[in-house]
């Protein structure tokens, strides 16, 4: 059964039935999407003690990352704000839970009755401002906040995000540290622009000897190759060292400097065209914003 927010969230994270049912059936999506939750169950690093544990699955989509949920024995609730995947989601018989909820408005779960919990691909919307009632940083907050209540006392919560820019990595870190939770980023393949991705790895309760956060894929040496090879390096990262890239020059064209000016000026003279400017030493220099 699943439940219906009062409110609905930004548009944008919203897929319609065709799109949801296209994302799904994309072997290549569930594949990624199947390796991304086993490696955020390696940094979750629960108790290999045979017992399954009940895990929250925040952006579940259409179930694909619960079926490894399930696939490892675990129990799992499932919650996201597209009634469209959900809708997917019991088409498919899933086993976990499902729930339509936006997290920006916080999780109802009882304070303590999670054993962990994951997200893929999800928490980043959070830092969208599309509309005037839509506060990024109150967002980001209410969700953290109520993620660390929902959580018993030690357990981890390993969010796989694509964060657009350094700042808006350093505003989903900032929020998680200010609520009361301890760990860090772990970044796969930091060398790499396509292979590269950012898991926010966060511990209910303050730093102890068993929150060392765990190890990136590929520590030793490192490569900058391009592609999702497993022997690419491990390492940490610290959120100013994603920057953003340079600005392209609005709809590729190119900037006209002096010489472009005086070429067209003196071809408009030769064409016998009247009052063109005279050539000067502020001929091709930039104005300033005001005087």
């Amino acid at each position: 059964m699943a439940l219906r927010p009062e409110r609905q969230a930004p548009p944008e994270v919203f897929y319609n039935e065709r799109e949801a049912r296209k994302y799904t059936t994309s072997s290549r999506i569930v594949e990624i999407q199947a390796k991304l939750t086993e490696r955020a169950l390696e940094l979750l690093a629960l108790p290999e003690d045979g017992v399954p544990r009940l895990l929250l699955d925040i952006g579940c989509g259409s179930g694909l990352s619960g079926e490894t949920l399930t696939e490892n024995g675990h129990h799992w609730i499932g919650m996201d704000i597209s009634d469209s995947m959900i809708d997917i989601a019991l088409e498919r018989e899933v086993d976990g839970d499902l729930l339509i909820s936006d997290i920006g408005q916080g999780l109802g779960f009882r304070p303590g009755s999670l054993d962990g919990a994951i997200s893929i691909s999800a928490v980043q919307w959070l830092c969208n401002a599309d509309k005037s009632c839509n506060d990024p940083r109150a967002r980001l907050k209410a969700f953290f906040s109520s993620l660390y209540k929902c959580l018993a006392r030690g357990a981890r919560a390993v969010l796989q995000i694509y964060p657009e820019n350094s700042q808006q990595l350093e505003m989903i870190s900032t929020a998680a540290m200010r609520v009361g939770f301890s760990g860090g980023l772990v970044v796969d393949y930091p060398h790499s622009s396509r292979a590269k991705k950012y898991f926010l790895c966060l511990l209910c309760g303050p730093p102890s000897v068993n929150s060392v956060l765990p190890k990136a894929i590929g520590e030793d040496g490192g490569s900058d190759s391009d592609d999702d090879s497993d022997e690419e390096e491990n390492g940490t990262v610290d959120v100013s060292e994603r920057q953003r890239p340079a600005k392209r020059p609005k709809n590729g064209k190119k900037i006209k400097g002096k010489a472009w000016l005086l070429k067209k000026k003196e071809q408009r003279r030769n064409k016998g065209v009247p009052n063109v400017p005279r050539d000067t030493k502020y001929t091709g220099r930039k104005r300033k914003a005001r005087f």
